[in-house]
């Protein structure tokens, strides 16, 4: 006889009369909520941030060391990020935790699933993603108005930079992600993809993963026009990292001094500020087009 599923957060059977709500997350598992959940975990920056903006303040129970946006959110109790404590997130009595799949380990996904935990994996692979992964989220915990409108805005603005540079001559773009070893962003990831709507050209646009490392070869073959760096927060380039690229004389971005630099939670994170980020990002690769904004 087969067995029926079950509801993770009322341990009843999932029977139609009792009209759950389903979500399917990222990795193709469905999470079964009775009710919207009162009791929030966020293990990423960018979902935190996603939180705050459609208004659940009093709903976060709980949050990574990076997740510094808005001030609010540092104020919340810490659960780790990779490594998230399981003592610590079981303490905090969670009805729900929204996790990112790129830090999720596998065996941390086991085991808060044995503890009947529900959690919810995202996975942003295009700028669409985020815009849903909003409204998904809107859904889940009852505020489907502020996520529906916090993600057509996002969307008027991402459509706005698009249509300014789509038909412009595209720049060969690196963006350093980290230098020993080099890390940049490939196929699969939203980086990419804003480069793309920014009017840009990724030199790792062939690369095989979405966060590959690059061998100076491959860099020197590619010849970015514009190198770009993360600088601020931990996941900035030191100084002394970035001038280490002037000794490669050949590569049009250093003969020309292109070397730019933007705020990291701006571009690495899928939430609701990527709008910024793009926006940043298109006045580094095309500034003619901006001249009419401060």
């Amino acid at each position: 006889m087969k067995r029926r599923q079950q509801g993770i957060l009322t341990g009843m059977p999932f029977m139609a009369n009792l009209a759950p709500r389903t979500f399917v997350d990222d990795l193709g598992r469905k999470i079964y909520l009775a009710k919207p959940p009162t009791r929030i975990v966020s293990l990423a920056p960018s979902i935190t941030e996603i939180l705050f903006a459609i208004g659940l303040d009093e709903q976060i129970v709980g949050v990574t060391q990076f997740c510094n946006y808005p001030p609010q959110a540092k104020a919340k109790p810490k659960v780790g990020y990779t490594r998230p404590n399981l003592e610590t997130i079981v303490a905090l009595q969670p009805h729900l935790i929204l996790a990112p799949r790129e830090y999720l380990r596998a065996d941390i996904l086991d085991k808060l699933e044995q503890l009947k935990i529900p959690v919810y994996v995202l996975e942003a692979k295009t700028v669409e993603d985020i815009f849903s992964h909003i409204r998904t989220i809107g859904r889940m915990v009852n505020r489907s108005e502020a996520a529906d409108s916090l993600a057509a805005e996002t969307r008027r603005r991402v459509s706005d930079v698009k249509s300014r540079t789509e038909n412009l001559t595209r720049r060969r773009l690196l963006y350093v992600i980290n230098t020993h070893p080099l890390v940049t962003v490939g196929p699969g990831s939203f980086i990419d993809h804003l480069i793309e709507l920014a009017g840009g050209s990724n030199v790792a646009a062939h690369a095989p993963t979405p966060y590959p490392r690059l061998s100076m070869e491959e860099v020197l073959k590619g010849d970015p026009e514009l190198i770009l760096f993360p600088v601020g927060g931990a996941e900035g380039i030191p100084e002394s990292e970035q001038e280490l690229w002037r000794r490669w004389t050949t590569v049009s971005a250093v003969k020309h001094g292109e070397f730019h630099h933007i705020n990291p939670d701006l571009l690495n994170r899928p939430g609701p500020r990527i709008a910024e980020g793009l926006e940043t990002l298109a006045r580094i690769i095309h500034p003619e087009v901006f001249k009419d904004r401060n």
